[in-house]
């Protein structure tokens, strides 16, 4: 059987438990080797009922969920690749009680998939920088993320909203290279150190860079091409604009408020992660190669609960298992 192009084709696909195995083995060891994830030991043994492996190394057992964002989950690689699939290819995101219904599970597992998902469509950028090429042409911009005061219950209301303004929203600031590839990130405010060094980290000297009139980006001149359009006044100067960052705070705060309907600061780095990663891949890949994109990025990574909600960051909690902490902003 061809592989799936559409959500109605996946699910057939990966209903074949055999199918979804091998699918996912093939994404994992490309090359046929399997290795083990403990000791990457080579001689072992399957065992084709229960579909793990023996290490003789070691002399422990491994299944294929080891090492990855399934590893001590229960839930089916059928169940888990339906969720890829639909992260991955809805542009306004999945609530976690939609995915419940449509998979048959709790709402708080499928939160639990949701941000284990999330986590893997991370790119670490591995070093590079935008604005390599002669013609590139940068946006900078930064935004707030928080709920709308009127729409709160008055409880709410009172925990969340301590001052006006964006005294209790969250800043986020993304850099788009134009006809190429956007980055996010969540900043602890608006200053000029911050601001800058986020710049200086991400984008290549000499780049043309575009932003609005806020102070904090003064004395970018010295290592790029900056000009400034002043929101005040217009918001198009030629080529001097940051339309297209608009475009995708419009698209994340369509889907937060949307379908999210409430996001916490602390987690507001994955929802980041998971437009960022859509917006990326929006025009080069079609639904089923974003899909085996994110995929292929699940092994090697692990997120366990006590990670996710901060809980071992505690001094009367620790753990000993790999994986990423999750940092109050």
């Amino acid at each position: 059987m061809d592989k799936p192009k559409t959500l109605q084709e996946a699910i057939v696909y990966f209903g074949d438990k055999d199918r979804a195995f091998d699918y996912a083995i093939k994404l994992r060891f490309p090359d046929g080797k399997v290795l083990c994830p403990r000791c990457n030991g080579e001689k072992h043994s399957f065992i084709k009922t229960r579909r793990i492996w023996f290490c003789y190394d070691c002399k422990k057992q491994f299944t294929l969920k080891v090492g990855t964002i399934f590893e001590d989950s229960p839930l089916g690689l059928d169940k888990w690749m339906t969720a890829i699939w639909l992260l991955a290819n809805c542009k306004n995101g999945i609530s976690s009680y939609e995915l419940g219904r449509a998979l048959g599970i709790h709402q708080n597992s499928a939160w639990f998939m949701l941000q284990r998902i999330r986590m893997v469509m991370r790119d670490d950028f591995f070093g590079s920088k935008l604005g390599n090429g002669p013609s590139a042409e940068i946006e900078v911009d930064e935004s707030f993320i928080g709920g709308k005061a009127r729409n709160m219950h008055l409880s709410e209301r009172k925990r969340r909203i301590t001052g006006t303004g964006t005294k209790d929203k969250t800043a986020v600031m993304g850099i788009l290279e134009r006809g190429g590839k956007i980055r996010t990130t969540v900043v602890p405010n608006r200053k000029k150190h911050e601001l800058q060094s986020q710049v200086r980290q991400h984008v290549e000297a000499g780049a043309a860079l575009y932003s609005d009139a806020l102070l904090s980006y003064s004395g970018l001149a010295s290592d790029y091409a900056h000009q400034v359009v002043d929101h005040a006044v217009q918001y198009v100067d030629g080529r001097v604009h940051t339309n297209g960052l608009e475009n995708f705070w419009s698209l994340l705060k369509r889907g937060i408020s949307g379908t999210y309907v409430s996001v916490e600061p602390f987690h507001l780095h994955r929802y980041l992660d998971e437009q960022t990663f859509r917006y990326n891949t929006r025009k080069d890949m079609n639904d089923s190669q974003r899909f085996e994109l994110a995929m292929s990025q699940v092994f090697g990574k692990r997120l366990t609960y006590d990670q996710l909600t901060g809980k071992s960051e505690s001094p009367h909690h620790q753990t000993t298992g790999e994986g990423e902490t999750a940092v109050p902003f």
